[in-house]
């Protein structure tokens, strides 16, 4: 693979959506904290499964939905993620490849089977997750692929996997690889429930190996155990060279050493689902930063991709975010 000819790889949870509409009397009655996620075991997994609505399979998982909507954009991406080789783990490969996303990690033949994710969207269109793990969790350092890695302006780490003992030491190699090949890392926090689960080692992992992070407003807050946005804003600074920081309606904040910029939310007509807002963010900012452009407009990109994937239902790009994009910066 020829040096620069990708933008961003990502390294994730290679998990199959089932979306389905539900309501509040649902969560409570199957014990699902409302907007987080749930790690279930298999038994659990089906349970749910047959207690929740019709759904919509889409393949998913938050790095590779990062992925989808940089190559919806007109951006070069690869994808490093594990599938048993089964149903679900070919519904993955040929939907990620589907979009344009490199994605070539061999499929498990033993073993967990493929990874799914069962998500509950009320009528707020907050999202539920009760996640079955399966065969993601078995990533490891021999699963990487080096020369994608060495290929990719930014590696991109997705904070759900950090809760596996053998992707953590596939993070910390793909971290290195990246940076002795000149590379920048970039890492998405995921949830604050994982934060919580993995505080100390988190702050540990971007003071020692990340330059991009990307986090939401609990999230980063959770990090840094601050009692508001301000505070954990000013707690992150140092600890990595760009912190992309999200607030849902209230837009993004992006810090770079003294550099502070304001990014205000696009406006939705409704907003539908909040399913992969900050996976698909993380996508225009990662395009417009892979391009050259300011922090700023980075942010802009990000929020633009965001606003789209709100406005319906599932976590990927439905309108051509490449002509959006353009339209929304051209209009200011």
């Amino acid at each position: 693979m020829a040096e620069d000819s990708l933008d961003v790889v990502g390294i994730g949870n290679a998990i199959v959506d089932v979306l389905a509409q539900t309501d509040d009397a649902f969560l409570a009655a199957q014990d699902l904290p409302k907007g987080a996620m749930t790690l279930i075991d298999a038994g659990r997994a089906e349970e749910l499964y047959a207690a929740m609505g019709p759904g919509v399979e889409v393949s998913g998982g938050s790095a590779a939905n990062t992925l989808a909507g940089l190559a919806a954009l007109g951006g070069r991406g690869g994808f490093v993620g594990k599938v048993r080789n089964d149903q679900l783990g070919g519904i993955f490969r040929h939907d990620i490849r589907a979009t344009g996303v490199t994605f070539r990690t061999p499929a498990a033949t033993d073993g967990a089977p493929t990874a799914r994710c069962l998500i509950f969207v009320t009528r707020d269109a907050q999202r539920t997750m009760a996640t079955y793990l399966g065969a993601s969790v078995e990533l490891g350092p021999d699963d990487l692929d080096a020369e994608m890695i060495a290929a990719a302006k930014v590696t991109y780490l997705e904070g759900y996997l950090w809760d596996a003992p053998a992707a953590k030491e596939a993070f910390l190699a793909a971290a290195r690889q990246a940076h002795e090949s000149g590379r920048k890392v970039a890492l998405s926090l995921s949830d604050p429930f994982c934060v919580e689960r993995h505080r100390d080692s988190f702050v540990e992992l971007i003071g020692g190996h990340v330059d991009i992070l990307f986090a939401n407003e609990h999230e980063i807050c959770s990090l840094f155990q601050a009692e508001d946005f301000d505070r954990a804003l000013q707690a992150v600074r140092g600890h990595c060279e760009i912190a992309a920081l999200t607030r849902s309606a209230k837009g993004a904040v992006v810090l770079a050493g003294d550099e502070v910029h304001v990014i205000d939310a696009e406006p939705v007509d409704q907003v539908v689902d909040t399913t992969g807002a900050g996976d698909l963010f993380a996508a225009g900012f990662l395009y417009g930063y892979t391009r050259g452009e300011g922090l700023y407009d980075c942010g802009r990109i990000g929020a633009v991709a965001a606003a789209e994937v709100i406005s319906h239902f599932g976590a990927r790009p439905e309108a051509p975010l490449d002509r959006m994009i353009s339209e929304r910066m051209a209009a200011g």
